[in-house]
């Protein structure tokens, strides 16, 4: 519980890096590596989680956490036999994913979704903190519509977007050889999660985000959640699951003329009931997928 309650802290710091950095003392972080299939791993410090693949062609990093952090980050990374990463793929715009961009950007090629890159070079507003713009070397410098690869360390690393999940800007990322799946934050797993309804967050689009990953996934696949523990497919199924027992809930609850106020004290089911022990409860992610269907 302790753990994820610290996770969700730092969701919710991260809505501004800026702040974040200025409120939490990162001097007791520490990065934890763990192998996950043949070159790729995944790290894990304060925010959302790194997946690293390390080989020939050099370091590619998929998100960064906070800045105060990419010093270890990249100590991390050359105890594992790598460098600075020559490309840095941003799962979304959030600064507890994208606040080592300046640091990594000097030496490395940023890549992400359109999205991502309009909202970390302006301003934006979230939970009544203000952030942005970035500097320009933290930006994205290669940006994408729908997909592309990078073919790197020996397979095709494919960055494809998945539309009005968690934000607007959402990517996940296959290597494919490997068989290893990168999910950002659409995927919290073992907790509920974060839908960031005020940047293109959907919840009923990321019900359906997760089902269309399902579909592309390969037997044995290993899956980096942005926050929780590593999981597989079934892991992702119980979390597909979970979203639609909850938002089939709340539906219904709408379909019956049920008040916000009733909804939100709508308990979980007693197979989830753990996932409610994070920072965000119940209540609020009962509020969040109501606003979610309700709004015009």
């Amino acid at each position: 519980m302790i753990r994820l309650k610290a996770v969700w802290i730092f969701v919710l710091t991260a809505l501004s890096a800026s702040t974040a950095m200025a409120q939490r003392d990162f001097s007791d972080v520490k990065i934890k590596t763990t192998p996950v299939a043949d070159h790729i791993y995944f790290l894990e410090g304060s925010g959302g989680n790194i997946g690293v693949s390390v080989g020939d062609d050099g370091v590619l990093l998929v998100d960064d956490q906070f800045a105060p952090l990419a010093d270890r980050i990249l100590k991390a990374i050359e105890k594992i036999g790598g460098k600075k990463p020559k490309f840095i793929l941003n799962t979304h715009w959030h600064g507890d994913h994208t606040g080592g961009n300046e640091f990594f950007g000097h030496s490395g090629t940023i890549i992400a979704q359109t999205n991502v890159r309009k909202r970390l070079a302006t301003v934006q507003e979230l939970g009544g903190r203000k952030t942005g713009p970035l500097p320009p070397g933290a930006l994205p410098i290669i940006t994408f519509d729908e997909s592309l690869s990078v073919h790197f360390n020996g397979e095709e690393i494919r960055v494809i977007h998945f539309p009005h999940g968690h934000t607007d800007g959402d990517s996940v990322i296959f290597f494919t050889r490997s068989n290893v799946v990168h999910m950002g934050d659409l995927l919290f797993m073992g907790m509920l999660p974060f839908v960031d309804l005020d940047h293109g967050g959907d919840v009923e689009g990321l019900v359906r985000d997760i089902e269309d990953v399902l579909k592309q996934v390969k037997p044995g696949v290993k899956v980096i959640p942005g926050h929780g523990p590593l999981t597989d497919y079934e892991g992702l199924k119980t979390y597909h699951r979970m979203l639609v027992d909850t938002t089939t809930l709340v539906r219904k609850a709408i379909e019956a003329g049920e008040s916000l106020e009733n909804i939100k004290k709508i308990p979980l089911p007693n197979r989830w009931k753990s996932w409610g022990n994070g920072f965000i409860k119940p209540d609020r992610w009962m509020e969040t997928i109501y606003k979610s269907m309700t709004r015009s």
